[in-house]
C-alpha cells in the first residue's frame, strides 16, 4: 500500500439528509435539547456540591453520571449543530478519531457508573446496617477512579486498532459524528478484528453490566417487598425506579445499536438511535432523577430559598 493511501486528511459527515428548511428546524430543536442537557446536569452537579445533605455515595456517583452526560453530549452535539447550518460538513481525520475515542470512553464510563449506582442501591437497601462500611468514601473513590480509568483504556484499545488500518476512502461518513462503525467503513483493509473486539466489548461492557444491574435489582425488589413500613417501601421504590428508567433508556438503545442484526437497522435508523443516547438520554437523566427524587427537589428548594433576598 502506498504511503499516500494510508492516511486521509479530512472526511465529510453526511449527517441528516433532509430539506434545508427542516435542517434549521432541527438546529433549533437540538440546540434547545443541548442547552437543557447542560443546564439540567449542571444543576444536578451544583446541588450535590452545594448541599451537604447530598454528600453521600449515591449522589457522589450521580454527580459523575451528570458529568459524563454533559461530556458525552458536548463531544457529539456541537459538531452536529454546526453541520446543520453549514454546507461544508468536513472534519479533519485526527479530530475525527479523537471524537471516536471520547465518545467510546464516555459511553463505557456511563455503563460502569450505572452498574456502580445499582450496587450502591443494593447495599443501601439489602445491607443497610453495613452500608457506611461497605460504601466508605475510600471505596467510592476507588470505584470512581477505576471506572474512568478502565473506560478510557478500553476506548484506547479501539482507537489503536483503528489507527493500524490503512484509510483510502471513501472519504464520507454517513453519520452526524465519527461513530466507530462508520469510521471503519473508511478503511481499505480487513476490519474483522476491529468488529470482533467491538462485539466482545459490547458483551463485556453492555450485556455483562446489564446482567449485574438486573441481579442487583431483583434482590432489591425482594428486600423492598419485605419492608413493613409503607413509607419506607415507597421511598425505596421511588429511588430505584429512577435509576431503572435511566438504565433502561441507555442500555436498551445501545444494545439495539450495536448488537441487533444490522440488516434490520438501516443507516438512517442507526443515526436516530445514536441521537437518542447522544442527546436525548443525557437530557432526560436529570429530569428523571429530579422529578422522582424528593431529596433532589428538597435540595433545589433550599438553594433557591437561600438565594432569595430577605
Amino acid at each position: 500500500m502506498k504511503g499516500n493511501q494510508t492516511w486521509i486528511n479530512e472526511v465529510s459527515l453526511l449527517g441528516f439528509q433532509v430539506d434545508p428548511a427542516l435542517e434549521f428546524f432541527l438546529f433549533g430543536i437540538f440546540s434547545l435539547f443541548y442547552a437543557l442537557t447542560l443546564l439540567g446536569n449542571g444543576v444536578i452537579v451544583g446541588l450535590i456540591c452545594l448541599d451537604s445533605r447530598l454528600h453521600n455515595p449515591m449522589y457522589f456517583f450521580l454527580s459523575h453520571l451528570a458529568i459524563v452526560d454533559m461530556s458525552y453530549a458536548s463531544n457529539n452535539v456541537p459538531k452536529m449543530l454546526t453541520n446543520l447550518v453549514n454546507q461544508k460538513r468536513t472534519i479533519s481525520f485526527v479530530p475525527c478519531i479523537m471524537q471516536t475515542f471520547l465518545y467510546l470512553a464516555f459511553a463505557h464510563t456511563e455503563c460502569l457508573i450505572l452498574v456502580v449506582m445499582s450496587y450502591d442501591r443494593y447495599v443501601a437497601i439489602c445491607h443497610p446496617l453495613h452500608y457506611s462500611v461497605i460504601m466508605s468514601w475510600r471505596v467510592c473513590t476507588i470505584l470512581a477512579v477505576a471506572t474512568w480509568a478502565f473506560s478510557f483504556l478500553l476506548a484506547l484499545v479501539h482507537v489503536v486498532l483503528i489507527l493500524r488500518l490503512p484509510f483510502c476512502g471513501p472519504r464520507t461518513i454517513n453519520h452526524f459524528f465519527c461513530e466507530i462503525l462508520s469510521v471503519l467503513k473508511l478503511a481499505c483493509a480487513d476490519t474483522r478484528l476491529n468488529q470482533l473486539v467491538i462485539f466482545a466489548a459490547c458483551v463485556f461492557i453492555l450485556v455483562g453490566p446489564l446482567c449485574l444491574v438486573l441481579v442487583s435489582y431483583t434482590r432489591i425488589l425482594v428486600s423492598i417487598l419485605r419492608i413493613q413500613s409503607g413509607e419506607g417501601r415507597r421511598k425505596a421504590f421511588s429511588t430505584c425506579s429512577s435509576h431503572l428508567c435511566v438504565v433502561g433508556l441507555f442500555f436498551g438503545s445501545a444494545i439495539v445499536m450495536y448488537m441487533a442484526p444490522k440488516s434490520r437497522h438501516p443507516e438512517e435508523q442507526q443515526k436516530i438511535l445514536s441521537l437518542f443516547y447522544s442527546l436525548f438520554n443525557p437530557m432526560l437523566n436529570p429530569l428523571i432523577y429530579s422529578l422522582r427524587n424528593a431529596e433532589v427537589k428538597s435540595a433545589l428548594k433550599r438553594v433557591l430559598c437561600k438565594e432569595r433576598p430577605t
